[in-house]
């Protein structure tokens, strides 16, 4: 299988956890329940966010259904050139949580395209997220330290330059 069909199965398998994971939240954590996981530090609590990460832009939901419509299509459109085992699992992994946040944006209440995320995991107080999150943060810093080792998407052009 070439590096593109990779990328689009970690995307599958990353939507279908975190849909999977958010429909149990919401099953089992709709009555206000909280499940502690690790005292002080990790529970379960159902939460529905409008805004994006700690509930910012709260009134602008439409804008990030923008914005993660935009991120899935240039997640695509870059990933047709993918040479990288690693940046095939970081496109994988941000494609697959992006996706899984605008199918909330789009089809979760209140309304179409307005739609609230659910997250779940509640980090000692500080932030409650959800799978998907887990995916975009944890390939957003894997990103960063493939740009900083200067590693290619496309692998390595002739006489060692890098092609994009």
């Amino acid at each position: 299988m070439r590096p593109y069909g990779w990328m689009l199965m970690l995307a599958a398998v990353v939507l279908v956890v975190d849909q999977a994971a958010k429909y149990w939240a919401v099953s089992a954590l709709s009555n206000g329940e909280r499940i502690v996981v690790i005292p002080e530090l990790i529970q379960l609590r159902l939460l529905r966010n409008p805004g994006a990460a700690f509930s910012i832009g709260e009134g602008v939901t439409w804008v990030f259904t923008l914005v993660a419509a935009a991120a899935v299509a240039a997640i695509l459109y870059v990933g047709r050139r993918l040479r990288s085992t690693a940046w095939t699992v970081v496109l994988g992994a941000l494609l697959g949580g992006a996706f899984s946040h605008l199918l909330d944006r789009l089809f979760r209440a209140p309304g179409f395209a307005q739609g609230h995320v659910v997250d779940f995991i509640d980090y000692g107080g500080l932030f409650v997220g959800n799978v998907a999150d887990i995916a975009l943060t944890g390939s957003c810093a894997l990103l960063v330290v493939l740009t900083l080792r200067d590693i290619p998407i496309g692998g390595v052009a002739d006489k060692g330059s890098p092609s994009v």
